[in-house]
């Protein structure tokens, strides 16, 4: 896959990959495709591929800091900033003024996915930590309580603007050991995205799995996007367009 992106952050790509030996889930309940992917997010890219949907990746940055209430419930949260992306997406899309936004014009129109995450620990939401140190912070915190994943999805109908939503969680328990192995350290030494991940979780990491002791949900939930949930909203979506 490859990514073009303009000055004002604005990218697209498009899916090639082959998802020839798993049923894509719209096919099948008839709805047009591919997805419009509105997340650079790498792991729901991943998610889409498992679960053999095809989609076209666009994604219009939003000011994520300056939307939602942080005190409130993290469930209320997570749909606000997914519906504010669709929206800004969806704006954009429609207005045809940028030339990585452009969509042809078709009878069945198109299907906006996106979504967000955060980390709630201890009754305070996490999100990306701001630097390494509050990674570790995170991170050391986890040995003693566990972390639980609120992950948003919202899908939207371009040009009906039909859309459905919905909120998945789950809790992942760690083994004490995971505050004295220098996680952290030995995550950036690999190269992995840390800092873009919501409360520095990588669940999906070998060396983050190693000090799991059990997930309470599913993994692609930690990982940001719920494939019983996609599943669901996609069935929900086919009965409000029908």
């Amino acid at each position: 896959m490859g990514n073009a992106n303009n000055e004002n952050g604005t990218s697209i790509a498009t899916n090639t990959e082959a998802t020839m030996m798993i049923t894509n889930p719209m096919k099948k309940l008839g709805l047009p495709t591919p997805l419009i992917l509105g997340s650079g997010s790498f792991t729901r890219k991943l998610i889409l591929r498992e679960m053999g949907i095809d989609f076209q990746l666009m994604v219009r940055p939003i000011d994520e800091q300056s939307l939602g209430d942080r005190s409130g419930q993290p469930s209320d949260l997570v749909l606000t900033l997914a519906k504010a992306k669709a929206a800004h997406l969806i704006d954009g899309i429609l207005e045809k003024e940028l030339s990585e936004l452009r969509l042809p014009e078709r009878e069945e129109g198109w299907i906006v996915l996106t979504g967000d995450q955060v980390v709630t620990h201890n009754n305070s939401i996490l999100e990306k930590p701001y630097d390494i140190d509050q990674a570790k912070q995170y991170v050391e915190g986890y040995a003693t309580s566990a972390p639980r994943t609120v992950g948003s999805c919202v899908l939207t109908h371009i040009p009906s603007m039909t859309q459905v939503s919905g909120v998945d969680t789950a809790t992942i328990n760690f083994k004490p050991s995971v505050s004295e192995c220098r996680l952290i350290d030995r995550l950036l030494e690999q190269g992995a995205p840390v800092l873009s991940c919501a409360g520095g979780l990588m669940v999906e990491h070998p060396f983050v799995k190693e000090h799991i002791q059990e997930i309470d949900g599913t993994e692609d939930s930690v990982m940001g996007l719920s494939k019983r949930l996609v599943e669901e909203l996609l069935v929900e979506l086919k009965d409000k367009l029908c």
